[in-house]
């Protein structure tokens, strides 16, 4: 198991970015939360099993259509034990 935070930099908000993180982190069984930031980034705290995570991080670097991601920064967590995954 491990926990993560992703900082998503680039063109990430306004084009359905959160809910498209929402549905893969749903897909992938892990639990956390996604939030846009003020500096135009997009917060993410996803914690599950390392194969997930990692199927995630890649997913997260991807993005919606809409979406123009230029970076994904990854950031150790210590588990928080969340309970599903929001919107926040």
């Amino acid at each position: 198991m491990g926990s993560y935070r992703f900082r998503v930099r680039g063109r990430v908000q306004g084009v359905g970015y959160r809910y498209f993180a929402l549905k893969r982190a749903e897909e992938l069984g892990l639990s956390g939360f996604v939030q846009n930031m003020p500096d135009g980034t997009v917060e993410v705290i996803a914690e599950g099993p390392d194969t997930q995570l990692s199927e995630f991080e890649a997913r997260l670097k991807e993005g919606p259509s809409f979406a123009r991601v230029e970076d994904v920064e990854r950031l150790s967590l210590e588990p928080r034990g969340d309970r599903g995954f929001h919107i926040r």
